[in-house]
């Protein structure tokens, strides 16, 4: 119970830390191209999208750039300013994608009914500087607005659907798409949707990554260490057996919590798919199940089929090892915290191999003592029959 306790100690502290740090600096930190900066941003809540805008009240100015995250080159997106209501019909929209050629393609497209095809057109206030890129599975806006009104605060809508034949086609009409759209105000910097939600889904994300990280990054290396090397301390049994179900029971708990908020995320985007990140999760869920799920046939230690059973469960739980390590780095890709948390977590796993690679010259140095001990005694034997 006391292993059980710290190692709930351990995930909370890390928690809210994560939590505090990547809340605060999930757009903040993001480098622009060519040191490009801008004053504010905010995280939207859907669609893995961000906007960043620098807003000059005297000249009513307006430079933004709209960032979505897990997009394709087969896919379109948009930012739009509604200057009369909430809601698609009435917005001033940019619009980007990557023509098949290769080449970017930015316009504005004024939203005049439900049945748009986002068609160019003049919006209803100035727009210069319009461009796009795409790089890496994002595609970002720029453009400088020239407003109308007065007031510091705006209706914005996004959005990101397929395209055919270098045209955009109808978004999907469920899910975050019908959600991507609220208030901004310029000079706080506060977004609400028109639910009166902010940053919920950002925050499954981070809860996400912090439960998977603590499990299968963390507390699944540590009960492998201990399974394999303090086993070998005659004063640990069978402690080292309890220290290694606690742990590994801890990871697996705390990994189905942290898979069930990646399908969680995954039904509120259904167009954005990071295909190897959810296909290396499945992996390592299914095989932990199938790891956990053996336990209950585990043959007794004289049974002759133990020796299998003990191959197998090495050979899964390496494997599982691998597997975790590898997506929880896809996964600080994806998630692009602070630079500190990629760094903290190498120094866990390094700090865990360093001490793996400590208790294996231990482990090696056991072994040969007692091998020398038994041949010792067995030449010692011999020498009195004689």
């Amino acid at each position: 119970m006391g292993a059980t306790r710290r190692c709930m100690v351990i995930v909370g502290v890390l928690f809210a830390l994560f939590m505090s740090s990547t809340s605060a600096q999930s757009c903040s930190k993001y480098k622009f191209a060519g040191n490009k900066v801008f004053s504010t941003c905010s995280d939207l809540p859907y669609l893995n999208s961000y906007l960043h805008w620098t807003y000059s009240p005297s000249s009513q100015s307006l430079e933004i750039a709209f960032r979505c995250m897990g997009t394709s080159s087969s896919r379109w997106v948009s930012w739009a300013i509604n200057p009369t209501s909430q809601g698609m019909v009435g917005s001033q929209a940019l619009v980007a994608f990557q023509k098949s050629d290769g080449t970017m393609r930015a316009y504005t497209s004024p939203i005049k009914g439900y049945q748009t095809r986002l068609q160019e057109g003049d919006l209803s206030f100035p727009v210069s500087d319009l461009s796009a890129i795409y790089s890496n599975n994002e595609m970002i806006i720029f453009a400088t607005l020239k407003l109308q009104n007065s007031s510091s605060t705006l209706n914005q809508v996004w959005q990101e659907g397929p395209l055919s034949n270098d045209s955009p086609r109808m978004h999907p009409t469920t899910g975050p798409n019908v959600q991507s759209m609220g208030t901004l105000n310029l000079l706080s910097g506060e977004s609400k949707t028109t639910a009166g939600a902010s940053s919920s889904k950002l925050k499954s994300k981070n809860i996400h990554g912090v439960l998977n990280a603590v499990s299968w990054g963390i507390l699944m290396p540590l009960g492998a260490i201990i399974a394999r090397y303090v086993k070998e301390f005659p004063l640990a049994d069978p402690a080292w057996f309890y220290l290694h179900v606690t742990c590994q029971l801890s990871a697996f708990i705390l990994g189905v919590a942290g898979f069930g908020t990646g399908l969680h995320l995954g039904s509120q985007s259904p167009g954005v798919t990071y295909a190897v990140h959810r296909g290396l999760g499945i992996a390592v869920f299914t095989l932990a199940l199938v790891q956990v799920s053996a336990l209950f046939i585990r043959p007794k230690k004289d049974h002759k089929w133990r020796s299998y059973w003990n191959y197998y469960h090495y050979l899964v739980g390496y494997g599982i090892l691998g597997i975790s390590i590898a997506n929880i780095f896809k996964g600080l890709d994806i998630l692009s915290p602070a630079k500190i948390w990629k760094r903290a977590y190498i120094g866990i796993l390094v700090t865990l191999a360093s001490l793996a690679l400590l208790l294996e010259v231990i482990v090696w140095f056991l072994k040969r003592s007692k091998r020398s001990a038994g041949a010792d005694r067995s030449s010692h034997g011999t020498n009195e029959t004689v």
